[in-house]
């Protein structure tokens, strides 16, 4: 008895020490394994942010800059050339009421905080109230009004407190005035408050989840904050940015790494031309990351779950899926599918996917069956009818999963994520006969298509597979067109 306990108790042992064995295998490789993915990932996505993100995050910012600071820029220029301007000056300045009108106009009409002009021959400073000062050159608030008289460029962006707004601090556009001969007659332009401008650069933050702020050639920061709400009114104000940033001026702009106060900065820096400054988007990697790094900790945590599963139940089922598509749609404006270049990045996106979890993926190239005859019979009116119903019928037959694009004229392509040639050609199947039923459904015409269907290799190109489904769509065609073939 003593004996067949102590096998027993050695049998147990064994059971103990090798379900120990396989749990911390198990328990080692999702360890492992998370981490390497974790690494990936947070390297994907400072990637992303740095191609991506970022300089997409910028464009939208100076297109919006564009609008609402170039526009006045613009307007000075308009104003400096126009000729009522020009005349009034020549003529003596001596309707005021005329000139005010026309300062408050531009002021009302554009939401400016000031317009003014100042006339070289008198020295007057005009502003919408009439007679604001006589300008000197041994007055320090002056000075502007003298640099901008030799100024080779046709004007400035110069920050001023505006002795006509009780010294609001001010973004002046200040536009140099010639006439006919190209002598210097004066300056004019507008004013825009700079917490304007700080506002507008809260917007861009809010917005787009990233500091925003705009930087002078002299390194003064001009409008909106750094990340991590830091205080600074120059580069030479933060060590930490001060010597990445000098590159990034020197350089024209680009994309940019710096450390401060232990955590990583992702930056883009880009040049405007239009106001001679630099805009820099910048964001933490941490908080871009945290994403990732949850991730890590829930996997861990449900790794010790299944490890704990593995030795009540000696088993372990381990199936995880990924999938990520991030749709930036661009529609073809006739039917409404996906056009080529959006298209491109969707499939980016899941041949990514697919070469993450081995999933297969699969396409479909359609044609419209005598698509050439319908035009010369019925009218290109009705062609696009038949164009608008295909693709209507065919995203109501596909998955929310898969992804329609118009390939060309009457070619269209059809993505499927996780499907393989079997179950591809089953759906395109299902597309070839509503196809077919469009007639029945209120269309003039009979229509039909013939389909070509592939499924993508190992290592395959996709464009070798898209040339497959394009052969197994020739072949559909010369077979009698209104099938389905395999290739």
């Amino acid at each position: 008895m003593t004996e067949h306990h102590g096998h027993a108790h050695s049998g147990l042992g064994e059971k103990r020490k090798l379900l120990l064995i396989v749990a911390a295998l198990i328990m080692g490789g999702f360890v492992v394994s998370g981490i390497f993915a974790y690494r990936a990932a947070r390297t994907a996505i400072v990637v992303s942010i740095e191609r991506d993100s970022l300089p997409i995050a910028a464009d939208s910012i100076y297109a919006k800059i564009q609008k609402d600071l170039v526009t006045p820029v613009l307007v000075s220029s308009v104003m400096a050339s126009d000729s009522f301007l020009l005349d009034w000056i020549s003529e003596g300045e001596t309707d005021l009421p005329a000139i005010s009108r026309y300062l408050q106009g531009i002021k009302a009409r554009y939401s400016a905080l000031s317009s003014f002009v100042v006339s070289e021959k008198s020295r007057r400073y005009y502003y919408p109230g009439g007679i604001l000062k006589t300008v000197a050159e041994d007055e320090a608030r002056d000075a502007w009004y003298f640099r901008v008289k030799d100024l080779k460029a046709p004007y400035e962006l110069n920050v001023d407190p505006d002795l006509a707004s009780a010294d609001t601090m001010t973004v002046f556009i200040n536009y140099r005035m010639v006439d006919r001969s190209g002598r210097f007659v004066g300056a004019t332009g507008l004013g825009l408050p700079v917490a304007f401008i700080g506002s507008l650069m809260e917007t861009f933050r809010t917005e787009h989840g990233t500091a925003v702020y705009l930087v002078d050639k002299d390194r003064r920061i001009v409008a909106g904050g750094l990340s991590g709400d830091r205080q600074a009114s120059r580069m030479e104000d933060r060590p930490a940015l001060k010597a990445v940033a000098a590159q990034a001026m020197r350089e024209g702009g680009g994309s940019y790494r710096y450390t401060d106060a232990g955590k990583r900065i992702l930056l883009h820096v880009r040049w405007i031309p239009e106001l001679s400054w630099y805009l820099f988007v910048e964001t933490q990697e941490a908080g871009r990351v945290a994403g990732a790094r949850n991730a890590l900790y829930f996997n861990l945590a449900l790794a010790f779950l299944i490890v704990l599963a593995v030795l009540l139940l000696a088993t372990a089922t381990i199936d995880r899926y990924q999938s990520r598509l991030e749709l930036s749609a661009s529609l073809d404006p006739l039917t409404g599918a996906l056009n080529r270049l959006a298209f491109s990045a969707m499939c980016d996106h899941a041949l990514a996917a697919s070469r993450r979890s081995g999933m297969p993926i699969s396409v479909a190239m359609l044609d419209i069956d005598d698509f050439k005859a319908i035009n010369d019979q019925h009218g290109h009116l009705v062609g696009d009818q038949v164009l608008k119903a295909f693709v209507d019928a065919t995203t109501g037959a596909i998955r929310g999963s898969d992804v329609l694009c118009r390939w060309g004229g009457e070619e269209f392509l059809v993505l499927f994520s996780g499907c393989s040639l079997a179950d591809a050609a089953k759906v395109a199947e299902k597309l070839r006969l509503a196809i077919e039923d469009l007639g029945k459904a209120g269309l003039a015409i009979p229509v039909s298509a013939s389909v070509g269907v592939a499924q993508m290799a190992p290592g395959e190109a996709f464009e070798d597979l898209v040339r497959r489904a394009d052969t197994a769509l020739l072949a559909a065609k010369a077979g009698g067109k209104n099938r389905v073939v395999e290739g």
